[in-house]
């Protein structure tokens, strides 16, 4: 062979540094300044300062050992066995290893399940506001979404039980399922689903027979999330009750019975599914289990819609963080990948679709936040607060999980065929994304609901309104002349969901009146959030995304016009960059001075 062939073949060909880098040993706190800022604006600073480090250490597992944990997770899944290996009819579900890590987490050491019911979690002598708990919620579901439908059904299990209850069940079962210590944690469930009845719940055919001082509970769930939860909460109907939602009880019913033995319910079979793979969710048979009635027989449907309500703005938190994972993904990929000599960051192309991914999921970001904290102000008394609340919520839910999917396969498509490997997370980000928008309500009845009830027959349009008026007001360094433009959008926004929700052959618009509210009041929100990190660090750079919100998400586009002008592309150039900018500048930027 000539030697210089001899020299080639010898030369390595494995050059893995070819390859852009993924967000391993990532610090998802840390490289998220703009969740610090929100944090700071919506918590008191004792608080703050308090969840700071704990945010810290699980911003650093997120991009580090849970990362993995759920990567083996979502690749060794549940395994249903019917029977122990005596031989008896002992209904188990195996998990892998990684998973009860992932347990480990988010039940005992942080306790994200708890921390809004629960006092003294992390060394915190009273509960947590929901702002703070969605703060972890938010990092933790960057690396694992399946785990997030347990926290959130033990969490939800908790509140109802919590709020209606009685005093014998709660004694009994409260305890267990608000702990941070996993030998005593006992996890909840909700089976809701029927065949008959998702969405319609009215139709639902379970049927609940009063015994003494309990119920047997016969039926099918057909979609039962954390199947082998030990205390679940589900709807029933009564014997000799009426039709439709009235006629519904909410129901507790144990795993396990007094003496030790296994309900009368059987797990029939788990589910395969696209996404959430790492988590049971299972079909379920009752066979006389039994259960015990929560709150009023005639007003289980409308006790478990305040749960619906609370899940609704989880799943929100949950679907901003995949997006922003997805963001850290794409970023990390656009600022060390090289093609044609130039990093894929410094490319046109490569800054719109980075644009795309970053705004929608700050929008989400701020949404999430205002959501949680008109949650905190409702439970505090607030009637005001209820009613925005009452609107807020499915808007959120309806169009952040809907972006979440678009801003997932955006992410992979900027790592190219290899975002398409299971080795890396962007396509499970991609997977579970799509389960957002169909948990809790696909997004027809969720805009539906916003339409409908919230604004048609609840009037919390209103309250949205007077809020972001009153944002705007509180907004006095942002540029009169954006706070009027925002001002008069707001107002045709909320005029266009009531009239809409005022005709019953407009129900084809509910989901363009939605993301009209949604997009509204997310620009409101950066606007307000973008005034006051400017006077908290100087930096007013949020405000350009209120404007790009208007330009790509509201305003009707010429598409016959280019796109990109030099004041688009300077805004794009600052918000994908670090410099922080002062009001005077941003203000030339909105085209206002």
């Amino acid at each position: 062979m000539h030697p210089l062939m001899q020299n080639r073949a010898a030369t390595p060909v494995n050059r893995p540094e070819l390859l852009a880098p993924d967000t391993t040993g990532m610090n998802f706190y840390r490289a998220d300044p703009a969740l610090q800022d929100l944090l700071r604006l919506h918590l008191p600073d004792a608080l703050f300062r308090h969840i700071e480090p704990h945010l810290d250490r699980l911003g650093g597992l997120a991009g580090g050992h849970l990362d993995e944990c759920a990567r083996l997770a979502d690749r060794h899944t549940p395994v249903l066995h019917q029977r122990d290996k005596f031989g008896r009819d002992t209904q188990y579900i195996e998990y892998h290893p990684a998973y009860r890590e992932l347990e480990n987490a988010a039940f005992g050491e942080f306790g994200i399940h708890a921390l809004s019911i629960r006092k003294g979690i992390m060394g915190w002598p009273d509960k947590y506001p929901v702002v703070a708990k969605h703060a972890f919620t938010f990092l933790f579901n960057q690396t694992e979404f399946g785990m997030g439908c347990p926290i959130n059904v033990t969490d939800g299990c908790a509140k109802l039980l919590n709020n209606f209850g009685s005093e014998t069940l709660k004694a009994k079962y409260l305890d267990g399922l608000t702990q941070t210590d996993m030998s005593k944690l006992t996890q909840g469930g909700q089976f809701m689903t029927e065949k008959e009845g998702g969405s319609d719940v009215g139709t639902l055919t379970t049927t609940a027979v009063q015994e003494g001082d309990h119920w047997r509970l016969y039926g099918e769930k057909w979609f039962c999330s954390n199947a082998d939860a030990k205390v679940v909460m589900l709807l029933a109907r009564p014997e000799g009750a009426g039709p439709g939602t009235r006629g519904v009880g909410l129901f507790l019913m144990p795993r396990f019975l007094d003496d030790g033995s296994q309900n009368h319910y059987r797990i029939v079979r788990l589910k395969d599914k696209l996404g959430t793979r790492s988590m049971a969710s299972g079909e379920i048979k009752l066979e006389g289990a039994i259960a015990y009635a929560v709150g009023k027989l005639d007003r289980g449907f409308v006790q478990m819609a305040e749960m619906v309500n609370s899940s609704r703005l989880s799943n929100g938190v949950k679907s901003t963080a995949l997006m922003r994972r997805a963001y850290h993904d794409a970023m990390t990929v656009a600022k060390n990948r090289v093609v044609f000599g130039r990093r894929i960051v410094d490319l046109p192309l490569a800054q719109r679709q980075l644009m795309k991914i970053m705004l929608a999921t700050e929008q989400a970001l701020s949404m999430s936040f205002l959501t949680a904290d008109a949650l905190d102000r409702a439970e505090a008394g607030s009637q005001d607060a209820a009613a925005l609340l009452r609107i807020l919520t499915p808007t959120l839910k309806f169009r952040a999980t809907r972006d979440a999917r678009k801003v997932c396969g955006d992410a992979l498509e900027m790592r190219g065929g290899i975002g398409y490997i299971e080795e890396f997370a962007t396509a499970r980000l991609l997977r579970d994304a799509h389960l957002g928008s169909i948990w809790e309500g696909t997004g027809n009845i969720v805009a539906i609901d916003t339409l409908t009830r919230a604004v048609g027959r609840h009037g919390a349009d209103a309250a949205l309104a007077a809020d972001l008026h009153a944002r705007l007001d509180d907004s006095a360094n942002v540029p009169q002349a954006w706070r009027d433009h925002l001002r008069g959008l707001a107002d045709r926004a909320v005029g266009f969901a009531r009239e809409v929700a005022a005709r019953s052959d407009n129900e084809g618009d509910a989901r363009r009146a939605t993301s009209l509210l949604y997009h509204v009041a997310s620009a409101i929100a950066l606007a307000w959030e973008g005034g006051r990190i400017h006077e908290m660090r100087g930096d007013a750079r949020r405000l350009l995304l209120s404007r790009m919100v208007i330009d790509h998400r509201v305003s009707p586009g010429d598409p016959f016009r280019l796109a990109e002008t030099a004041t688009q592309r300077k805004i794009t150039g600052h918000l994908l960059g670090e410099r922080d900018l002062g009001m005077a500048e941003v203000g030339e930027l909105l085209g206002v001075a």
